[in-house]
């Protein structure tokens, strides 16, 4: 029998779900109502969710503890402003990082018209400020992990793989635990079944190996304090 390493699963199905007419949001870890004794914080990290808007609306959000807060889109675009004044386009394909400080607040906004946008949001707790950062990247290049963010708390790394392809993740610091959240399509990690959604918490491992089992499979990895 092949041994698997410690870990857990945050099954899609199991997440949190808010709905209004012009906003979805699924909450992988416990969020504003939602709440579940087996859904607490992974180390550093205590929000994930994956959130849908509607053309021409928005939210905003007060920051209780001083974090990282990182927005990535998956479809379309979406404009990000704070109260200590920044403002930003954020469109697929790049991923923003905001230092945000007890009790500022942010606004995220749905800039197009008629088109529903969706976009994951990382939650991460980051006493020492780090500056606004926005990555660009490009998943044509398949068939690898490409690295948006690294520094003394956390890691993010995202991959598009064609079915059957293999990739391994080495640790950078193995005290560190791994959190994976399939986006697209369904992968194999660590003998794991993952699906759209799905979420697997890992620790006490030295690297993390995968196989996307569909073709254009998208997965994201964050190496973060425990």
């Amino acid at each position: 029998m092949i041994p698997q390493s410690k870990g857990k699963m945050y099954l899609s199905d199991e997440r949190g779900y808010n709905e209004m007419p012009w906003f979805r949001t699924y909450n992988t870890f416990n969020f504003g109502r939602y709440f579940n004794e087996h859904k607490q914080p992974f180390g550093a990290l205590y929000v994930l969710n994956e959130d849908v808007l509607a053309g021409g609306n928005g939210f905003r959000m007060e920051i209780e503890t001083a974090s990282d807060i990182i927005l990535l889109p998956v479809v379309g675009a979406i404009t990000v402003s704070t109260n200590d004044g920044h403002n930003g386009l954020l469109e697929a394909g790049q991923v923003q990082v905001l230092h945000l400080t007890r009790g500022t607040t942010f606004e995220v906004r749905n800039p197009y018209e008629n088109d529903l946008v969706k976009f994951l949001q990382l939650w991460i707790k980051t006493p020492i400020a780090t500056s606004a950062t926005l990555t660009t990247f490009d998943l044509s290049h398949k068939d690898q992990l490409h690295t948006l963010i690294n520094n003394d708390t956390y890691s993010l790394s995202i991959g598009k793989f064609n079915g059957r392809a293999e990739t391994t993740y080495p640790l950078k610091d193995k005290a560190k635990g791994v959190f994976v959240f399939n986006i697209e399509g369904a992968f194999e990690v660590q003998y794991r079944l993952l699906h759209n959604g799905d979420g697997l918490a890992l620790w006490d491992v030295d690297a993390i190996e995968m196989e996307a089992l569909s073709s254009d499979a998208i997965i994201l990895l964050l190496e973060v304090a425990m």
